[in-house]
């Protein structure tokens, strides 16, 4: 297994526009696992501070991490978040429910409909063979182009269009391996090196038991990515939804970096996230 022997340090700003009162949720915080994680989470709105009651952090048992401001005001609010995350991957075991639920379809990894499809590109590999042949196939056959996709697109429309952004190749390397039995999830990530900078996806696989992850993308090293959210797909991991209310993204900015060097990707390497 392949791990780094660099700390990360991660930051997100996000500033919205709330015009109705609403109810909103961020996943932006490492998750539990994040080894020797310290971390600052502030909200003002119109430059004051919401008091720490306004923010309810909720737990996930698979660590993810969310905050719900449930009473969002109305008014420009402006969202920081930085933590300095240790060296370290913490490797994690496919429990037997984990096995189920990641190998059904969902709504963006609709392997169900490209069944058919896998079959014939990948039909008698198995394992860590087939891994690396989905990985191979969606970094080889997909351009990564942003703003070329939309939002309520899943892996079949990528893999029609052959084109998309982190999302969308992570899902269609999931969706390929849950339509091959392979139990596969979508992961959101802090990701030093890459470039342009913003959240990333990667895809998760069971491999001899284990969580291993995959970036079809290519565009950053796994080594030094830090998990923030974990799912079925994008619906599960995007880093801000809108329950109620109304509230518009205005600007957002990411910053990653590994402290002292970035690691070398080795994209033969098995990997675990931090």
């Amino acid at each position: 297994m392949t791990t780094t022997s660099s700390s990360r340090r991660v930051c997100a700003h996000i500033e919205l526009q709330v015009t109705e009162v609403a109810d909103l949720v961020l996943s932006i915080a490492v998750a539990t696992d994040a080894v020797d994680a310290t971390e600052q989470l502030t909200v003002t709105s119109d430059g004051q501070a919401l008091p720490a009651e306004a923010i309810e952090e909720i737990v996930a048992t698979d660590g993810t991490r969310l905050h719900r401001l449930a009473a969002a005001p109305v008014g420009q609010l402006v969202v920081d978040y930085t933590a300095t995350v240790a060296p370290g991957a913490s490797e994690r075991p496919v429990s037997p429910l984990e096995a189920i639920v990641f190998t059904r379809p969902s709504r963006y990894c609709d392997s169900d409909r490209l069944a058919a499809v896998t079959a014939t590109h990948f039909g008698g590999l198995a394992g860590a063979e087939l891994v690396a042949a989905v990985a191979d196939w969606v970094y080889t056959q997909i351009a990564y182009t942003p703003g070329s996709s939309q939002v309520t697109d899943g892996a079949l429309e990528v893999y029609l269009s052959r084109t998309g952004v982190c999302r969308d190749m992570a899902q269609l390397v999931v969706t390929f391996l849950r339509a091959s039995g392979m139990p596969a999830r979508l992961v959101s990530v802090y990701a030093p090196g890459l470039s342009p900078m913003d959240f990333h996806a990667v895809a998760e696989v069971a491999l001899d038991g284990t969580w291993r992850v995959i970036d079809a993308t290519r565009l950053a090293p796994r080594a030094s990515m830090v998990r923030i959210a974990t799912g079925r797909d994008a619906a599960d991991t995007a880093f801000l939804t809108v329950n109620a209310g109304r509230a518009d993204l205005v600007t957002m900015s990411v910053f990653a970096v590994a402290d002292p060097d970035l690691p070398v990707e080795d994209t033969a390497a098995v990997v675990s996230l931090s």
